[in-house]
């Protein structure tokens, strides 16, 4: 049984985007998009013939990344800043989970 379409736009993890899509959403080139995949910034899902496909989650880094980058930001220096951020940011989360539940 397929996924209901409700649930699918919602899902910030939904590989909803074509690289098309999303080179036009965020202004940028298509190669700019492999380039961040290959920098392992994002990781986008594949389709059954091999195209791309990219979540509002993706999308959300490519822009920060492109963001830097417009600002002088090494291409390189970006995706490990925003990696970095990223990490910082779960860890956080998943402490502050912690914490909430050793006080219940």
């Amino acid at each position: 049984m397929g996924r209901n379409p409700d649930d699918m736009f919602g899902d910030e993890d939904y590989p909803a985007y074509t690289i098309g899509q999303a080179a036009e959403m965020l202004g940028t080139s298509q190669d700019f998009l492999r380039r961040l995949d290959e920098a392992k910034l994002i990781d986008p899902h594949r389709s059954s013939g091999g195209h791309r496909r990219y979540s509002r989650y993706q999308l959300r880094l490519a822009a920060r990344a492109r963001e830097m980058v417009d600002q002088g930001t090494a291409l390189e220096a970006a995706c490990r800043i925003i990696i970095l951020e990223d990490q910082l940011e779960e860890a956080l989360r998943q402490n502050q989970n912690h914490g909430t539940r050793r006080r219940d």
